[in-house]
């Protein structure tokens, strides 16, 4: 097929040499220098390959992506993609190349949390590995990376400059990990001071019809204006709704006043038609918008697609750049996107009844099921949505035209290679359990399953040989940082020590070469625990996802719990039974629900999980902490001190359409308490040959991973195995350890107390950054360490 020169590499040309700057009369003109592409990276929330038809899955009821289906006939669509079970360890991994375990970045991070478990500024970062090879990089929307500025900023030391340290030009975006929770007031502090409290589950005052509606109103916009809005057909859309899309906040049944009034709370968050954007630029200016700003209102999806095109077309076109665009869909809280981004004959798009105050009080119907079938409603309309997003972005880029049909046409003139992935499976009520597909919503996000990492991929660009292709092979996150890499010929050689060399494999080859053969020989996937900052004075309590039947201890609130569909049994949990300020641990919550009912599963999240697998056979291993029970006493209940790990042996089968064989409880072909016994007759000796050896493979792997986990865990206390006093992790303790201290002790100091923060010169974990972490250092001058084997 003749395709559009594109130079990746020195001397790589991909078309005739006409198209290269040869001449068609024969004679020899000098090449052109060659250009590298562009990359644009978009990343979907929460989005497992389970959503789609182009995949062959979907459910009965997929949803409406043209624009992605246009990608993946256009590109290359991978079929076995695995990322981390859970966002900010799988986001690490495109920038560092490394897995969580080799940067003690193990699972979302929160307020709560040390900012040793963030990706530390010494890390030879993507943009900054591009920045050799002459390109600019920016971020818009989600990435999740970092801490968090609320409160102290305790966990974020470079403060709003944290993207511009960490090597981006250009930064626009959320430093949380996810919207804030809805508004169920609307915005009326009529209904009180706490979002939580109101009657609008749906974030809008809904018709006359509903509780609380009104089919009038005045609908106010941060700017003092405000607008009279009713209606008064039955198909017609709430007022309170159409005023929300707008960015504005609806007082029901009033008209509009000569002055906003003092009830409408302009500064409160509303899921995602508000956020809170932090920006910092190449100069190190830094700074944030909230919702009290009329560019931080409005659908997210559609904010994220507005600064993502004005930034690639704010380029000069005198060098090469990289955008990572991350959209906040489809994570929770699931929130209805605006109408207009719907086709007219979407399920749901008109349903009054689609998260509505009385969706959970359908006769005959339990509340429970109700919210299942939202939740993939709202999914689909918020997939939806994002794709025609991603569409106008193309479109607007110069990336891609409409046809006259409408359908998007990629442009591969664009010089621009798209890099379309999620982060982590889908999360539990949005997962698709129904052909085509049928995957475990058991087994989703946050569990190493291939629910839980098997995610969408697609590449597309005229570096591309054969596009439509599906390519196989096994793929992991960290590949992403090798392939940006190579697509713009950074050397990675030249910037990476091979005293501590990437995970990621080389998948280019993929892109170029249609009969490439299969690079990665096992994929790998983690999850595990963040260090948590004793500093922080807030205490995440347990929350307990039931249609998981897991219980975990991540979230310092109630709200937080809420948003991911949990039960949540901290303080102010309103259970009978549960202590005013709330369970500890799960072993408690554990107990009291046997108490409850002696068939309860519900277990606890472990503390570490990993998965290997070589395409055809899995290795899963569990690592959970142990409670003692007290039925009667539940505040009895107490951690042993002691963890398991278990091990599960699974067939599995991704390349299976219209239904995939994943690993599904009951389905394990071995299970036991690791290390499992390979002569045990009953057990291994069921195993074919070909099993026998899989499970020797991986379980070698699964091994080496757990070393090198305990190893990177333990480097900053271990004074054997470990390197107290690095921090920069060069395998050496010297005058530029004391430097790097020296700049962080003095930065983030508490408002009051006057200690600095959490840092990743915090080598005690203790929350601060201080004389006691500057006397390891000194203790450990001169030091060189030795990693583990790679």
């Amino acid at each position: 097929m003749m395709k559009t020169c594109h130079s990746i590499l020195a001397g790589l040309c991909l078309a005739t040499i006409a198209g290269c700057g040869g001449s068609s009369s024969g004679k020899s003109n000098p090449p052109d220098a060659p250009t590298p592409p562009n990359i644009l990276f978009i990343v979907i929330d929460d989005v497992g390959v389970d959503q789609f038809d182009f995949y062959g899955y979907g459910g009965a009821v997929p949803p409406q992506t043209p624009n992605l289906q246009t990608i993946a006939d256009e590109g290359l669509k991978f079929r076995n993609a695995w990322a981390m079970p859970t966002c900010t360890p799988t986001r690490a991994t495109y920038f560092t190349g490394r897995y969580p375990s080799s940067t003690n970045i193990l699972n979302a991070v929160v307020q709560t949390d040390l900012a040793n478990s963030e990706i530390s500024p010494y890390e030879m970062t993507l943009p900054k590995l591009l920045k050799t090879a002459g390109y600019t990089s920016a971020m818009i929307g989600k990435m999740h990376l970092t801490g968090t500025n609320l409160g102290t900023s305790a966990n974020l030391p470079y403060g709003l400059q944290t993207m511009w340290k960490l090597g981006f030009d250009h930064f626009d975006g959320y430093l949380d990990g996810a919207p804030y929770p809805i508004d169920t007031r609307a915005g009326l502090k009529t209904w009180g001071d706490d979002v939580a409290e109101g009657p609008y589950q749906c974030g809008f005052v809904p018709r006359a019809s509903f509780e609380n509606g009104a089919d009038s109103g005045a609908c106010y916009f941060v700017d003092n204006t405000c607008t009279d809005l009713s209606v008064s057909e039955p198909d017609d859309t709430a007022p309170g709704r159409t005023c929300m899309e707008q960015g504005g906040i609806f007082d029901p049944g009033q008209i509009c006043q000569a002055t906003t009034p003092e009830h409408i709370d302009f500064e409160a968050q509303n899921g995602y038609y508000t956020g809170k954007f932090v920006w910092s630029d190449a100069d190190g200016n830094a700074g944030e918008v909230l919702a009290t700003d009329a560019s931080a209102r409005g659908y997210r999806s559609t904010l994220e697609t507005d600064r993502a095109i004005e930034w690639v077309n704010a380029q000069s076109g005198d060098k090469p750049w990289m955008l990572s665009l991350g959209y906040s869909a489809v994570h929770a809280p699931l929130q209805l996107p605006p109408k207009a981004l719907i086709a007219e004959d979407t399920p749901g798009r008109n349903d009054p009844l689609v998260c509505s105050p009385a969706s959970s009080e359908i006769e005959g119907v339990p509340g429970a099921i109700t919210s299942m079938v939202d939740d993939r409603l709202i999914t689909n309309l918020m997939l939806e949505a994002m794709d025609k997003e991603i569409g106008r972005l193309l479109v607007e880029t110069g990336l891609a035209t409409r046809a006259e049909d409408g359908t998007l046409a990629y442009n591969p003139d664009s010089n621009t290679v798209v890099v379309i992935t999620g982060d982590n499976g889908t999360y539990v009520n949005s997962v698709k359990i129904t052909a085509p597909g049928q995957f475990d919503m058991t087994r989703a996000k946050g569990s190493p399953y291939q629910t839980g990492v098997n995610v969408p991929l697609l590449v597309a660009g005229a570096i591309v040989s054969e596009p439509g292709r599906e390519v196989p092979y096994q793929v992991s996150s960290p590949d992403l940082y090798r392939l940006f890499a190579d697509i713009a010929g950074a050397g990675i050689d030249a910037h990476i020590s091979a005293q501590r060399p990437l995970d990621g494999q080389p998948m280019l080859a993929y892109l170029t070469d249609p009969a490439a053969e299969a690079v990665r020989e096992i994929n790998f996937s983690e999850m595990g625990t963040n260090f948590v900052n004793p500093e922080a004075g807030i205490v995440p309590q347990p929350c307990v996802v039931e249609a998981a039947d897991t219980c975990f201890v991540i979230f310092p609130n109630k709200a937080l719990c809420d948003d991911q569909s949990g039960v949540w049994y901290g303080e102010g949990s309103g259970l009978p039974g549960v202590p005013e300020d709330g369970f500890a641990h799960c072993g408690q919550v554990m107990s009291y629900l046997q108490a409850l009912n002696p068939a309860d599963a519900t277990k606890v999240l472990p503390d570490s999980s990993k998965a290997a697998s070589d395409g055809t056979y899995k290795l899963v291993r569990m690592n959970r902490r142990t409670y003692t029970e007290d039925l009667e006493n539940p505040v009895n209940s107490a951690y042993t001190g002691v963890n398991t790990n278990m091990d599960e042996f699974y067939q599995i089968n991704m390349l299976a359409t219209p239904n995939p064989v994943i690993d599904r409880e009951g389905d394990e072909l071995l299970i036991g308490e690791a290390p499992l016994d390979i002569s045990d007759p009953v057990g291994f000796g069921q195993l074919d040959t070909e099993a026998q050896a899989a499970y020797i493979q991986l379980k070698q792997e699964m091994d080496k991973r757990d070393a090198v986990a305990a190893y990177n865990y333990n480097y900053d206390t271990d004074d054997i195995n470990g390197c107290p006093g690095d921090g920069n992790r060069d395998f050496k303790v010297d005058e530029t350890d004391l430097a790097n201290w020296e700049e962080l002790s003095e930065l983030n100091r508490h408002p009051t107390e006057h200690y600095a923060q959490s840092t990743w010169y915090d080598f005690n974990h203790d929350g601060k950054t201080d004389e006691n972490d500057r006397y390891i250092i000194e203790a450990n001058l001169g030091r060189i360490c030795t990693p583990p084997e790679a």
